[in-house]
């Protein structure tokens, strides 16, 4: 009923043991989150809670448990408890943390608010902090602003600012979902000591079933928001009980996989593949010649040093002498830690940015075409072979725009057909990914986040591209919304003839749907092959660094968090010395291993040496 109430929770129960890691479970819309926000006192004014209780035990504190629904949102009791003996640690850093103030700052306001200190006192514990979360120069961090940091740093930030003040119990609501693998160990690892040497327990929320064999003691599944199963890890792990646990397990990619086993998706996405026509057929190529091909391709880019008001400028190279082809009808993983230059080569490769040299050759039916040559009309009508779906589609996505507008803008800027003609391919494109066609009059806020990406995947078929350029499609996403998208990519691929350049950090992802797979590290491609060869048999040191911080859902293959966290797995510094240049890139070149399989190395290593490493 429209205005009606919602009931988003339905009599959960569970517990957080003191010292322990309790992991909750479940999709988008589950209500995760929700109890979370209960807990802490967060919940929006909208939020009621009808009946239950919550009761804190506080290990430090005196007298009996405190029933926290029972206490008023914005009174004196909870506010003491907030960010004092409870800390949380939301999902999206970015959009938690004061853009105008510095992590110091922002740090030491919990202290402000909880204990009483000096000013110096303040800051020297802040400081201490920022070390212990993992900060090489407290002192620098200190002063630092949100936007400064790298995604990983701004994780790291939180952490201190949730842990500053010592709390009983830590929330961490998806703590890792944006970042990378070995960042991500890094957190964990943090999480994990600071658990040990605090004492206090954590409430994670996810949906990596990874993450959880990795951390949790007991694990809680909700769906619905009530609880399908709960129990130790070890019971939830080797003998899953309800349907929906185990159609999660089986929705996650990994690397036991057979040949053309597809993942499980817990519900259909319903797409007519059959429905869509190509709006043009692509031309032959010539035999074996590469849709699209890349040569010593470099980007740079200028940056201020040595302070706001000093003159000198520093360059920072993202994209350092790359060569690579793409095949027609392949898909093409890319894969590296965030900064490495992934986004900036596809934004050379849509013409979004100018390469300092290098060239771009588009192989139409035998002709190459210079891509980095094209100007006004004649870019204007190729951009349309070259399309991109984007990491989040909340934000690529215009909110004042119906689904119907944004899937036929590209065919009314490039006048493709008539009016009538354009609303038909628009419903054959919602067919194509699993779309209702009598959707086309919402706007995207009514859709979930693996709606709002098929729209965008939709948006992107819409013109008959030849390459798609997929930047992170998944990352954001449910596993088991995931599993629906790349199925739905890999069945578009099948039935269509697309050609992709897929990047991730996920490698168990690219492994799914990738034919081939170039590692990515310093705007260098240091290692390039088919995907069985390069997870049979990876070469350099940091590809085997990027698979040693996948975690697997499997308890008996946990992760050595230490061994990961030691140092970054993309420092040159901790690289076998065949891969380092030692200041002079000239040094390496791209050795044959044979069956297409390359790596970055000096030259002099021979190719058994380098294979035997």
């Amino acid at each position: 009923m429209q205005g009606g109430a919602a009931e988003v929770v339905k009599g959960v129960s569970f517990r957080v043991p003191a010292g322990k890691t309790v992991a909750l479970v479940g999709e988008s819309g589950s209500g995760k989150t929700v109890i979370s926000q209960t807990v802490m006192g967060l919940l929006p004014k909208n939020g009621i809670v009808l009946g239950g209780r919550i009761m804190f035990t506080d290990p430090k504190g005196p007298g009996a448990p405190v029933d926290l629904a029972r206490l008023r949102r914005d009174g004196p009791e909870i506010r003491a408890l907030r960010g004092g003996r409870m800390g949380m640690i939301f999902q999206e850093p970015m959009s938690s943390l004061s853009p105008v103030h510095t992590i110091g700052n922002q740090i030491r306001e919990a202290l402000v608010l909880h204990r009483k200190v000096s000013t110096e006192e303040m800051r020297d514990e802040v400081r201490h902090m920022l070390k212990l979360v993992g900060f090489k120069d407290p002192n620098r961090a200190y002063k630092m602003y949100p936007f400064e940091l790298s995604g990983g740093l701004r994780q790291r930030a939180m952490l201190a600012m949730a842990l500053i003040c010592r709390p009983a119990l830590l929330i961490a609501d998806e703590p890792t979902t944006a970042l990378d693998v070995t960042i991500q160990a890094q957190v964990l690892n943090l999480m994990r000591d600071l658990q040990a040497e605090l004492g206090m327990a954590i409430l994670l929320i996810t949906h990596d079933l990874g993450v959880v064999a990795n951390m949790a003691d007991e694990v809680v599944v909700v769906y619905h928001g009530e609880i399908t199963e709960a129990g130790t890890a070890s019971d939830l792990f080797r003998r899953p009980q309800h349907p929906y646990l185990k159609a999660l397990l089986k929705a996650l990619p990994s690397f036991d996989m057979k040949a053309g086993e597809r993942l499980v998706a817990l519900r259909d996405s319903g797409a007519d593949l059959h429905a869509l026509v190509p709006l043009r057929k692509s031309k032959p190529a010539a035999q074996d010649a590469p849709l699209l091909s890349i040569r010593n391709l470099r980007k740079s880019f200028t940056i201020k040093g040595g302070g706001l008001f000093k003159g000198r400028r520093d360059s920072v190279v993202a994209v350092d002498d790359v060569s690579f082809d793409i095949r027609r009808g392949e898909c093409l993983g890319l894969v590296g830690e965030s900064g490495c230059g992934k986004t900036s080569l596809s934004k050379l490769m849509m013409r979004a940015m100018a390469p300092d040299r290098g060239s771009i050759t588009f192989n139409d039916g035998g002709r190459d075409i210079d891509v980095l040559a094209l100007k006004g009309e004649a870019l204007r009508a190729f951009r349309p072979r070259l399309q991109m779906i984007f990491q989040d589609p909340v934000s690529s996505l215009s909110p004042r725009m119906t689904v119907m507008n944004i899937i036929r803008e590209p065919l009314e800027i490039h006048g493709v057909g008539g009016a009538r003609e354009q609303m038909d391919r628009v419903g054959d494109l919602m067919a194509a990914v699993g779309l209702d066609r009598r959707f086309l009059n919402r706007y995207p806020h009514s859709f979930s986040g693996g709606q709002r990406q098929r729209i965008s995947i939709a948006r992107t078929l819409a013109m008959n591209p030849d390459l798609i350029i997929c930047d992170e499609p998944v990352s954001a996403l449910d596993v088991s919304v995931q599993a629906q998208v790349l199925n739905l990519l890999k069945d578009l691929k099948r039935e269509l003839g697309l050609t992709y350049l897929f990047i991730s950090h996920n490698l168990a992802v690219v492994d799914y749907i990738a034919d081939r797979i170039a590692v990515l590290a310093h705007g260098r491609i240091v290692e390039i092959a088919p995907r069985e060869k390069l997870f049979s048999k990876p070469v350099h040191t940091y590809t085997k660094a990027l698979m040693r911080a996948v975690p697997y859902p499997d308890l008996d293959r946990p992760l050595d968090l230490r061994l990961i966290a030691g140092g970054s797995a993309s420092d040159p510094a901790s690289w076998a010395p065949e891969f380092r240049d030692e200041g002079d890139p000239a040094s390496l070149a791209p050795i044959d291993l044979g069956e297409g399989h390359f790596v970055l190395a000096r030259p002099s290593v021979g190719r058994r040496e380098l294979l035997a490493s």
